[in-house]
């Protein structure tokens, strides 16, 4: 069983930047493909970038592409995986979670492990 923590969610004002962390509780012994994915009380939880097992490809939400980068740290299989968000809207505010699965296919819809959320705000 993997757990996900994720740290680095926060109160930033419009056009700002948050940087979110997601590591895994213990060591793990293969390399998961990671998503984020988020969620208001408002709207079902949505996906919002993925990086594949390697590190070397990523997919993002049209509402994020440009101002969102997914990226991921395999040294000794930690799996940590960052979210760095620039260009903050207020429409960006959510909960963000955390997710891994065994392949990208996996991760893109219904990953098996999941962190237990950060809450991200911004302020208009």
């Amino acid at each position: 069983q993997v757990q996900l923590v994720e740290s680095g969610g926060g109160l930033v004002q419009t056009g700002g930047s948050l940087r979110l962390s997601c590591a895994p509780s213990g060591r793990t012994f293969m390399t998961y493909a990671m998503a984020w994915f988020r969620q208001t009380p408002e709207k079902e939880r949505e996906f919002v970038a993925a990086v594949s097992n390697s590190g070397g490809s990523t997919w993002y939400a049209d509402s994020v592409k440009g101002r969102f980068t997914v990226s991921r740290d395999n040294a000794e299989k930690m799996n940590t995986v960052s979210l760095q968000m620039n260009s903050l809207k207020p429409e960006d505010t959510a909960v963000y979670y955390c997710a891994a699965g065994d392949s990208p296919k996996e991760v893109l819809s219904t990953p098996r492990y999941w962190g237990q959320g950060t809450q991200v705000t911004v302020s208009s």
